[in-house]
């Protein structure tokens, strides 16, 4: 429960003093012994905490993300796996899973979305990444503009959407191979652009390392960078620049 509302519940009498203090005994976190679930983080930055899935132990994800549905009737995870899915749903029925972003999510219905943020991608290949930008930035309040294989090899794709990339606050570029669709897009651009290199292309892309380190090495200015595949980050930051843009 977001601690404004709480507090007004209390003054208008209806929750009781004891039940407030009951929940906010958890802050500033809830101790599992092996997890320390960080229930104060919305409070102080706005965005709850999100659960990386990967590597958890099964019984200790199942646990973390029941305890924060429980909580606050919402919860992101990111990088699920199908089997996580399943275990994770025998305990939250209500949670969805998309397989294309991993993104495993409990969200409150009619969420409001503002602002814009434009996801663009060079390829179809890169939209796992960019789904989990996209969701992520959904997730925590904003309307995202999909722009889907738009990269430099047919540039002509890109020049086509120019009215919708200068409509958004904030643009994500998800890009391998070479990864010069980012320079591309903040020549174009009047806000700032977060570029995304990911892990597609043949040998000598080295996994993404040719595409992070074009896009580190951009000559275009208001472009920032992420680390290789990292979807969250980009729809996170992605999400702080929108917020102060429609305040």
């Amino acid at each position: 429960m977001d601690i404004k509302d709480m507090l007004n519940l209390v003054k208008s009498g209806e929750m009781e003093i004891q039940e407030a203090e009951q929940l906010l005994k958890d802050l500033p976190y809830e101790d599992l012994g092996y997890a320390k679930l960080d229930h104060h983080r919305a409070l102080r930055s706005g965005f709850g905490e999100t659960v990386f899935c990967q590597g958890k132990p099964d019984p200790y994800l199942v646990e973390i993300y029941r305890k924060f549905y429980e909580r606050d009737g919402e919860v992101l995870g990111t990088r699920a796996s199908e089997e996580q899915f399943e275990l994770v749903k025998s305990v939250v029925p209500e949670v969805q899973y998309d397989s294309i972003s991993r993104i495993l999510k409990v969200e409150q219905p009619e969420k409001e979305r503002k602002g814009c943020v434009a996801v663009c991608t060079g390829g179809t290949a890169d939209i796992p990444v960019a789904e989990e930008a996209a969701q992520t930035a959904e997730y925590f309040g904003c309307h995202v503009d999909r722009i889907y294989d738009v990269g430099v090899a047919g540039i002509h794709r890109l020049l086509s959407q120019r009215d919708r990339i200068r409509n958004a606050n904030c643009i994500i570029a998800v890009a391998g191979m070479e990864g010069a669709l980012g320079t591309v897009i903040a020549g174009l651009a009047d806000c700032p652009v977060i570029a995304v290199p990911t892990s597609v292309g043949y040998g000598a892309s080295f996994h993404g390392l040719s595409a992070l380190l074009t896009m580190l090495n951009s000559c275009a200015n208001g472009i920032s960078v992420v680390n290789i595949d990292n979807g969250y980050g980009a729809g996170y930051l992605a999400t702080q620049i929108n917020r102060l843009a429609v305040k």
